[in-house]
Parts: C-alpha cells; sequence; structure tokens
C-alpha cells in the first residue's frame, strides 16, 4: 500500500484527513504534546481501535489496517509525525460510503490519545 497520509482525500465520502480544508473531508488537528512521542507509541494506542492491528511502522509513519466484523472491509487508518503535529488519515479501500466510520474511529483515536495526554485539545 502506499503512503497517502499528506494525500487530499477524494471526492468519495469514505476518507477524513486532518489536512482537509473540505468539512465533510476534514478532522481538527492532532498537537503533540511531547515533542519526544514516537510513532511506535501512537501505533500501540491505535491498535486497540476496534479490528484495528498495525501493518506498517517506519520512521515517523505507520499504517493501521482496521477490518470491519461483518464483510471484513479493510479502512487504513495512516498516521504520521511531523513536528509537533500528528497527521491523520483514515480511508476505505473499497465503495462509496463508509457511514460515518473512518471519522468515527478518528475521533476515538483523538479520544485514546486525550486520555493518555499524548495531545492536547
Amino acid at each position: 500500500m502506499p503512503d497517502k497520509s499528506k494525500m487530499m482525500c477524494a471526492d468519495k465520502p469514505n476518507c477524513i484527513s486532518t489536512l482537509e480544508a473540505r468539512a465533510d473531508f476534514s478532522a481538527a488537528p492532532f498537537t503533540l504534546n511531547n515533542p519526544n512521542t514516537t510513532i511506535e507509541t501512537i501505533a500501540q494506542i491505535a491498535e486497540q481501535l476496534k479490528g484495528a492491528k498495525i501493518a506498517v511502522i517506519k520512521e515517523n509513519y505507520a499504517r493501521i489496517e482496521s477490518t470491519s466484523t461483518v464483510f471484513r472491509f479493510v479502512d487504513d487508518l495512516e498516521l504520521r509525525i511531523e513536528g509537533s503535529n500528528l497527521i491523520v488519515r483514515s480511508e476505505s479501500r473499497t465503495g462509496h460510503s463508509d457511514f460515518g466510520v473512518n471519522r468515527k474511529r478518528v475521533e476515538q483515536l483523538r479520544t485514546m490519545l486525550l486520555e493518555k495526554n499524548i495531545i492536547s485539545k
């Protein structure tokens, strides 16, 4: 799978990113509290999301694959640390609409990182 962490979402309603300006595709920024936070730490927290498993970790990038329980669809949650920012992008691999699943996943990750004091509001 190619690294799409810095790419804008296509026009299908199955993607969300902290880099997007379009309201339907945008997520609020994730600002790291500690510049020494590693992508491994964040990926391990993300792996606690339902159906998630770490697929790739390298340098300041991680890709987490999230598999749905019923139809076994795979979504890619991509994470990239750039300075004090955590870029977060979640997209369905197949289908047109995700019925809000990727937005929900990103917001669940936000809650988990806030609880661990890794990001600030």
